[in-house]
């Protein structure tokens, strides 16, 4: 099972630069080692990590085999009105795992 967590502030000010962290648990099977029998363990990484406010990519990242287990990203944006910040994760093996958050943006 893979868990995906997603940290904001829920209230930030017009213009603030505000943190995004998201951390997801997953193995990152590279392919190259050997399970039973001696044959490869099948590639399982997490690819690519894309952020969007409300609707608008503001990060991106892709991801490779050098990347450690449990990949955890910050990164800043500057918060501007109110709307709903998605991280959405996807890799091998058909993984896809989207978490959402709410941002209010007072003045």
């Amino acid at each position: 099972m893979v868990r995906a967590l997603l940290h904001t502030p829920a209230q930030a000010r017009v213009g603030e630069v505000i943190e995004i962290r998201a951390h997801i648990q997953h193995a990152m099977e590279t392919g190259y080692r050997q399970g039973p029998e001696n044959r490869p363990l099948p590639r399982d990484l997490v690819r690519r990590v894309e952020c969007h406010f409300d609707g608008q990519l503001v990060f991106a990242a892709e991801l490779h085999a050098a990347i450690a287990a449990n990949p955890y990203l910050a990164f800043f944006m500057t918060a501007e009105r109110s709307g709903t910040i998605s991280v959405t994760w996807r890799g091998d093996q058909a993984l896809e795992r989207r978490e959402v958050a709410t941002l209010t943006v007072v003045p």
